[in-house]
C-alpha cells in the first residue's frame, strides 16, 4: 500500500475555491480503482495550508489516476489557486498504533 501526502498552499481569497472543487471531486478520486483511502486536513494555525492523505493499493494505481484525463482536469483547475509550489510525497506506512 502507498500513501500519498500532498501540502497545498492557496491564496487565501481562493479557499473557498478550493473547497468547492474538493467537494465536488471527492466521491469520485476515493472510487478511483485501486484508492482505499482519501482525507483532506487543514492547518489550525494556517488555514490556507491543506494536506491531502490518500491510500492506494499500489503506485501503479496511483501513477494511472495521476496520468487521468480527470486527474488533469482536476489538477489544471486546482493549480490556478495556488500561493506556493505544492509538495507530495509517496510513503509506505511502517507502524499504525490505536
Amino acid at each position: 500500500m502507498i500513501v500519498r501526502i500532498v501540502k497545498l498552499l492557496f491564496k487565501k481569497e481562493n479557499i473557498p475555491s478550493f473547497e468547492g472543487i474538493f467537494e465536488e471531486t471527492k466521491e469520485v478520486i476515493r472510487k478511483y480503482d485501486g484508492c482505499l483511502l482519501l482525507e483532506l486536513y487543514q492547518d489550525v494555525n494556517d488555514p490556507s495550508i491543506f494536506f491531502t492523505y490518500s491510500h492506494w493499493e499500489s503506485e501503479d494505481h496511483l501513477e494511472a489516476y495521476r496520468n487521468s484525463d480527470f486527474f488533469k482536469e482536476v489538477w489544471g483547475r486546482t493549480r490556478l489557486l495556488f500561493d506556493d509550489t505544492p509538495q507530495a510525497w509517496s510513503v509506505e506506512k511502517i507502524h499504525s498504533l490505536n
